[in-house]
């Protein structure tokens, strides 16, 4: 596996969120501490920084909220900070309160200070902040004018300006309500952060979008202020969107990183016809692996990585590889094979034949 980085795509802003490599003698039960083969963890990164790929870091994509705790976490934000000093990567990081009780805050001031607390583990590995939805938040704040309070807060602190994140209910159902509060709808929540984004846009890179709507992100889009850039988290219809002017951080770059890096060279050059080409087959593929309920999504990832050849087993922290059916990843398998995503066609169906014969089920 390459260990060095290529430059980056020169078109486009591309973040692929990345899975974290489960210990296999580490135990991994759900509710127990989270124990990780960083070696496999860390190559995986080097692999996407090879491609010309930013890597996001401890996000959704990394089991954050599905049993990466938050000692894992802050260890998996050190040690990429430093894999990526030491290939040039670029690097962004999750930073939320999920280590602090679940449930509503005692006050918003709680719910700040635990952000602070991440946000100085992210800058203090080097990385960009991604300030990532708080469901202690979502559970707490009564408003618009409270997630303006608290963001508000945050902006006017941190050392470089931020990657927002919008994750729709579909990813997390406890994010109901985000940015407006309890009941209310996508417009108000587009209109609140917005505000937020008028407001304090020389302290925010950009907004990652993940609400698999294609039309709302493309008025949001439309909207911003010069200099914030729209991240689509579209796992759905990132082709088209990223073609349109996204930039990206995407969930779905994991397991297609090879096509996807020489769809946006591609880009790069002014191909878009090669572009397309490249992108579509993997569309299928993704739709399958984002599916309902979408937060199994990392089951369906890590399946693939095991398929791919760049880990050696199939378990996740927290037990998290029994999220999805055996039926669903056999069609998964189908699926990669259409979309030319595993390197060693052999290794994967010798692989798929050890899962069949685990589950007692025939291909």
């Amino acid at each position: 596996m390459t260990h060095s980085s290529s430059a980056p795509f020169s078109s486009r802003t591309a973040y692929a969120a990345a899975h974290v490599v489960a210990d296999p003698y580490g135990g991994n039960a759900p509710g127990a501490p989270a124990a990780v083969d960083w070696d496999a963890t860390l190559a995986f990164r080097r692999h996407l920084w090879s491609l010309g790929f930013g890597v996001a870091d401890a996000m959704d994509t990394a089991q954050r909220g599905m049993g990466l705790d938050w000692a894992a976490t802050s260890e998996l934000i050190a040690r990429s900070g430093a894999e990526a000093r030491a290939v040039g990567g670029l690097l962004a990081c999750g930073a939320g309160t999920d280590h602090l009780p679940a449930g509503p805050a005692a006050d918003l001031a709680s719910v700040q200070a635990g952000y602070e607390q991440q946000v100085e583990a992210v800058e203090a590995a080097g990385a960009r902040v991604i300030l990532m939805a708080s469901r202690q938040l979502a559970a707490t704040a009564a408003g618009p004018e409270d997630y303006h309070r608290v963001y508000g807060a945050l902006l006017r602190q941190t050392r470089q300006p931020v990657i927002l994140h919008w994750l729709g209910t579909m990813f997390d159902p406890a994010l109901d309500g985000y940015w407006a509060g309890p009941g209310a709808g996508l417009d108000a929540a587009a209109d609140s952060v917005l505000t937020l984004i008028k407001e304090h846009a020389d302290r925010i890179d950009g907004i990652k979008v993940s609400l698999l709507d294609a039309d709302r992100e493309i008025a949001l889009r439309a909207a911003l202020p010069a200099g914030v850039r729209l991240y689509t988290g579209d796992d759905f219809h990132y082709p088209e969107l990223i073609r349109g002017g996204s930039d990206a951080l995407l969930g779905v770059f994991d397991p297609i990183a090879v096509p996807a890096a020489a769809a946006l060279r591609a880009l790069d050059a002014g191909d878009t016809e090669r572009y397309q080409e490249l992108l579509a087959p993997t569309v299928p593929l993704a739709r399958h692996l984002f599916a309902a309920p979408t937060f199994h999504y990392k089951t369906g990832i890590v399946f693939l990585a095991w398929l791919a050849g760049h880990q050696d087993h199939f378990g996740m922290v927290a037990g998290a590889q029994s999220g999805r059916s055996a039926v669903h990843l056999l069609e998964l398998h189908r699926l990669a094979l259409a979309a030319g995503i595993l390197p060693d066609e052999d290794l994967a169906a010798a692989r798929l034949r050890q899962y069949c014969d685990l589950m007692g089920v025939g291909r």
